[in-house]
C-alpha cells in the first residue's frame, strides 16, 4: 500500500483566485508562493501551504458522479493569534465577515472568520495557564 511522504497543503475551492489571495496575502499575512491566475495559486504561512483552485483548476473539476467541488464546510484552518481580540477588531475595520462571536473555553479563545468565498477560518488565541 503506498504511503504518503510528506503534508503538502489544504486546498479551498474559490470562486475568483485573485480576490482570494489578496485576502490572505493582506488580511492574514500569507506570503504569495506561486499563481496562475485565474485558475490556481499557493500561498503559505509558515509550512501552511494553502492552495486556492478557481473554476478551470485541475483541483476544482467535478466529480465522476457531477458532484461539484465548493467552497465553505466546517472542516477549516486555525490559525494562532497573539491577541484575539485585536485581531477581530482589525479584520471588522477590512469588513471581514465572521461565522461567529468570540468564543472562550477551557483551551483558550476563538472565532470563526470567512474568506471571500466563505471558506472558514478559526482564529485561536492559546489559554494563558
Amino acid at each position: 500500500m503506498p504511503t504518503a511522504s510528506e503534508f503538502h497543503g489544504v486546498r479551498y475551492q474559490v470562486a475568483d483566485v485573485a480576490r482570494s489571495v489578496k485576502f490572505y496575502v493582506e488580511l492574514l499575512g500569507f506570503e504569495l508562493e506561486r499563481q496562475q491566475l485565474p485558475a490556481f495559486a499557493n500561498v503559505s504561512l509558515g509550512s501552511l501551504h494553502l492552495l486556492l483552485s478557481g473554476p478551470g483548476a485541475s483541483g476544482s473539476r467535478p466529480m465522476p458522479d457531477g458532484k461539484l467541488q465548493e467552497p465553505g464546510g466546517w472542516n477549516r484552518i486555525v490559525l494562532r493569534v497573539t491577541d484575539l481580540t485585536d485581531a477581530i477588531a482589525k479584520l471588522k475595520q477590512s469588513n471581514a465577515r465572521f461565522r461567529n462571536e468570540m468564543e472562550e473555553g477551557p483551551g483558550g479563545r476563538q472565532i470563526q472568520l470567512l474568506d471571500p468565498d466563505g471558506n472558514p477560518i478559526e482564529l485561536f488565541e492559546p489559554g494563558r495557564h
